[in-house]
């Protein structure tokens, strides 16, 4: 047995044969010289080519469309604009007639060159896009050398995928019922490949590097999407191990089944909100089959992550319409664009800063790009008539912040009536209170907005000041800090002083500890990933909410996060138990 490590990159547990996708690395490119008057054939044959693959990305495109929604249509659709390019084109034809070398070559010497180039990148998702250079090329490389690449949707068995790198040509075409588990070499968590893997629910660890060649076709590996192990071969003991993990798994499921329906309801009769929160349209299906009662957080980066261009006004309402439609009477929350900081987006003018995580990000990016943010507030307010639509606004640090936030949007009111465009009038407002300073002036805030969401993620690292991306202090990053606690539970108050109901989008959300703290502290609505949500109604009916009052205060009355965990993980054994 062998193991290797890499990122998790989507959870779930699965064990199964490698089909191993590595051919596009191993192809041999041909090289060799042309004479001067072949120039004219060699281009020709170049531009036969593109116009197969254009062939071939708008037949890709109709199916993501008709499949999947506008977001991964998008990715044909700026894969489209690169091979339509004239740059390239004219980069390549200059290249053609200054090497003399036939135009395999020329093609593969470009997309190297363009890959190094943004490899070279200190941006991840800038990196991310060499995925889509790669594409395109190895799309006109086929058609040139006349090769046919297996296509990952005639797969007729049930395999763990194994591969270099996917291509979102890749992702899209594959048959996602027998793909169950992702092992790759390249990517990372921002990815295509991960944010697809997580909207399917198929278990993923990327990262590999070249240890993934180690696995054979064939072999059998077991895929650990929440610790990112990939097991070679693994022994009697461990696959024992994982059966037994599979049958607690369908046991849990089966149980956990019958709540996807039940409201959230404590058992002395106290009710709460479980939404879900969401990054791409596709996960709207797992949302609603998971029990959630609405989105509580729609990430809106995802529209901006693709390759090309930045998402035109209708783009993003076509989008925000999708998950509207699907949702029908449920509430969605839709989180205006948070970039900056950890979260840097492709072809988004954002400056390298010495200290990111507390500089241009988040909504102060969107008040500096004026055109950009109105375009998406637009796009939200022309949505809001199709349902239930709320939005919400990140990282707001005072009241000053806030109002510049709800003038642009006041702005883009005015701008959908002189155009004629309908929206809800009565649309809620809120905003992610996830700064200390926010949290602080929360009883101010609460006068402006119709609700807030505790964004815990940012608010634990912005609290105890640490770098939940630093392996080195990550195990600083605790929720139960009881500075957390206070800020957490003075959101609460200020909120409910205000009139206004309070919900939690962070991470936080989704712990069954956390669940009955936050119940006990008041909190009226969670939000987490869908498959959280059944567990965290049954937690939430397996108390009452005098106990879970109870618990909190004597939680908040201590004085280290270790003893309030010694403290709940003592009271709710059996709780948790049962919830888990």
């Amino acid at each position: 047995m062998k193991t290797l490590s890499g990122l998790s990159a989507s959870p779930g547990i699965v064990l199964g044969p490698a089909f191993v996708f590595l051919d596009d690395e191993e192809r041999t490119i041909p090289r060799y010289s042309i004479a001067s008057h072949e120039l004219d054939g060699e281009w020709e044959r170049f531009t036969v080519a593109v116009g197969k693959a254009k062939d071939d990305v708008r037949g890709l495109r109709d199916r993501a469309l008709r499949e999947m929604g506008e977001q991964q249509g998008a990715i044909f659709e700026a894969h489209l604009l690169m091979l339509e390019d004239p740059e390239v084109h004219e980069s390549i034809e200059g290249s053609l007639r200054e090497t003399l070398l036939n135009i395999e070559w020329v093609v593969h010497q470009y997309e190297q060159t363009m890959i190094k180039r943004l490899e070279d990148l200190s941006d991840p998702l800038l990196q991310e896009r060499a995925v889509d250079v790669h594409d395109i090329s190895r799309r006109i490389l086929n058609h040139l050398m006349f090769r046919e690449r297996f296509s990952l949707a005639d797969l007729d068995r049930d395999v763990v995928l194994v591969a270099h790198n996917l291509l979102p040509s890749d992702m899209i075409a594959m048959n996602r019922y027998r793909v169950k588990g992702i092992v790759m070499a390249a990517g990372g968590k921002t990815s295509h490949t991960a944010i697809l893997a997580r909207a399917f629910e198929i278990p993923a660890v990327l990262g590999l590097g070249p240890m993934v060649r180690s696995i054979r076709n064939d072999d059998v590996i077991m895929v650990d999407g929440h610790t990112g192990e990939v097991l070679i071969d693994p022994d009697e003991h461990t696959k024992e191990r994982y059966h037994r993990l599979l049958k607690i798994k369908i046991k849990r499921d089966i149980d956990l089944a019958m709540f996807v329906s039940l409201p959230a309801r404590s058992k002395d009769g106290h009710t709460v909100i479980v939404k879900a929160n969401i990054e791409v349209p596709e996960e709207t299906e797992s949302v609603l089959r998971h029990g959630a009662e609405g989105i509580g957080l729609f990430r809106s980066e995802f529209l901006f992550l693709q390759p090309g261009r930045a998402p035109s006004e209708q783009a993003q309402y076509e989008a925000y319409r999708t998950v509207l439609e699907v949702m029908g009477s449920k509430p969605v929350t839709i989180r205006t664009l948070d970039v900056g900081g950890d979260k840097v987006v492709p072809d988004l003018a954002l400056e390298s800063e010495k200290n990111p995580l507390l500089g241009w990000r988040a909504i102060r990016y969107c008040l500096a790009d004026k055109e950009l943010f109105q375009s998406q507030l637009r796009a939200i307010l022309r949505a809001s008539v199709v349902g239930d639509a709320r939005i919400m606004f990140p990282m707001i640090s005072g009241a000053d912040e806030l109002d510049a936030a709800l003038d642009a949007l006041e702005e883009a009111k005015v701008s959908c009536d002189k155009r004629g465009q309908p929206y809800r009038r009565d649309m809620p407002v809120g905003i992610m209170i996830e700064i200390p300073s926010a949290a602080m002036t929360a009883d101010i805030l609460a006068r402006k907005v119709d609700f807030f969401s505790i964004g815990t993620n940012d608010l634990i690292q912005y609290t105890i000041a640490v770098d939940r991306g630093n392996e080195r202090v990550a195990y600083l990053h605790e929720p139960f800090h009881p500075a957390v606690l206070r800020l957490i539970k003075r959101v609460i108050d200020d909120g409910h002083a205000a009139g206004i109901p309070v919900s939690m989008c962070g991470e936080m959300a989704s712990d069954l500890h956390a669940a009955v703290v936050l119940l006990g502290l008041g909190l009226d609505e969670f939000s987490m990933s869908a498959v959280s949500v059944p567990a965290v109604k049954k937690t939430i009916r397996a108390v009452t909410k005098a106990e879970a009052v109870v618990l909190a205060e004597e939680a908040m009355s201590l004085g280290t996060h270790r003893e309030i965990d010694a403290l709940l993980h003592d009271r709710l054994k059996k709780v948790i138990a049962l919830g888990d």
